[in-house]
């Protein structure tokens, strides 16, 4: 399923909701992403029913099936930019809270897709400060030095995002929804479009930083070699 430029840019930016509720787990507290479908349809009838998914802080949880399965709708449904057309019956709860009755700006969920939708008008550097939640600028301006160093990509920080490769984006795309401090992470087959050997080494550099953040994630794909756990898998039929 195609993915809408706009709506796909607020999400990965989300910024952190200003107002706190003190019944709320803290911020610190990693908490599971849970979803209850009760009903996902389009115009031509039911694409998922009755599923249920928990993804516990640091795991990666992986939907599989076919083209027009409603993988990718699933994806839209948890971050709240289903098209129109599409209807979702259920709930979403993160972090301890219900959010899929939030607009996609309040639902702290970070997405990756297969293109990277980096800012040509921007360097590295700015396209990672984009994503940054507001602040004192020195500390943003840390917060992205740091960014590039995890990446090992602190030479490039002034560089024109077309002048790197095709895993160097991805990685800078992956840090960018990060640094955006969302409570979870949608991959939308985010490494379909890379090479065997930059797919390995890109997949495991997420699933890594996905751990160390203690981030809950939910992907989707059709590549059985992009499963992170086994016993963290969902097949649509």
């Amino acid at each position: 399923m195609a993915h809408p430029a706009i709506p796909a840019l607020i999400i990965t930016f989300t910024s952190r909701a200003t107002d706190s509720n003190p019944t709320e787990p803290t911020q610190h507290t990693p908490m599971p992403l849970k979803v209850h479908v009760e009903r996902l349809s389009n115009g031509q009838g039911i694409l998922m029913q009755n599923m249920d998914l928990q993804v516990e802080p640091g795991s990666i949880h992986t939907v599989m099936g076919a083209s027009g399965s409603g993988k990718s709708s699933l994806l839209a449904a948890i971050c709240g930019t289903l098209p129109e057309g599409l209807h979702f019956r259920g709930t979403v709860s993160l972090h301890g809270r219900r959010i899929d009755n939030q607009p996609t700006e309040r639902r702290r969920v970070g997405i990756l897709f297969q293109d990277d939708l980096l800012f040509a008008h921007m360097t590295v550097a700015e396209n990672l400060l984009f994503a940054v939640p507001s602040g004192p600028a020195a500390s943003r301006r840390n917060r992205v030095t740091a960014g590039l160093a995890d990446l090992e990509l602190s030479d490039f920080a002034d560089a024109d995002p077309a002048t790197l490769s095709g895993g160097q984006r991805a990685r800078v795309a992956l840090m960018r929804a990060l640094l955006a401090e969302p409570q979870a992470l949608l991959l939308d087959e985010p490494f379909s479009r890379l090479d065997a050997e930059l797919r390995a080494r890109v997949r495991q550099f997420v699933f890594d930083l996905v751990r160390m953040r203690q981030i809950p994630a939910l992907m989707v794909t059709h590549d059985e070699a992009d499963i992170a756990d086994a016993q963290q898998l969902t097949r649509l039929t």
